[in-house]
Parts: structure tokens; sequence; C-alpha cells
């Protein structure tokens, strides 16, 4: 997550990745819904691993949750403050 694309953390580019990866499941799944397919990526890669997939999907949805609330660290703070002397290193 990046406040006016100067700043931000490695937290918020993952988010920023889970949320991207996890749409495009959505979709596609949504997409082979109609066409009477599984194109579900993640139950595609992890079909002998229900667990690992349930864990996937949690982390996506954490990713959801902290995107709506914002990164909770210092950098991502003081970026959201203005203060781009303490994150620009």
């Amino acid at each position: 997550m990046t406040c006016n694309g100067k700043c931000g953390c490695g937290v918020g580019s993952i988010v920023k990745v889970l949320l991207i990866i996890g749409g495009l499941n959505w979709g596609l799944t949504g997409v082979g819904m109609f066409m009477s397919k599984n194109l579900n990526v993640v139950n595609m890669l992890l079909n002998s691993m229900p667990i690992l997939e349930a864990i996937i999907y949690i982390v996506v949805g954490l990713a959801a949750i902290m995107s709506i609330f914002g990164c909770p660290c210092a950098k991502c703070k003081a970026c959201k403050a203005g203060d781009t002397a303490t994150t620009s290193m």
C-alpha cells in the first residue's frame, strides 16, 4: 500500500499482490461456473491439500481486511501523516 504512490512498506506490497491474485482467482472461478468448468486456480494447484487451500483463502481474506484498515507499521503511518523524510530510507 502506498500513500500517493511515494512510499509504503513491504507488507503493503504483499497485500496488493495477494488481492490481485485473489481477485483474478475469483474472476476465473465465476467464468468457470458459466462454462461448467473448475477454473479455480488455487483448487487446481492444491486439490489434494484442502487445508493448505483453506489457509491461502484465509491469508487473502486477511489481506483484504488489511487493505480496508491500512497497514499499522510506523513507515506507513508516517507516510499517511505526510512525513516523507522518515519513509525515504
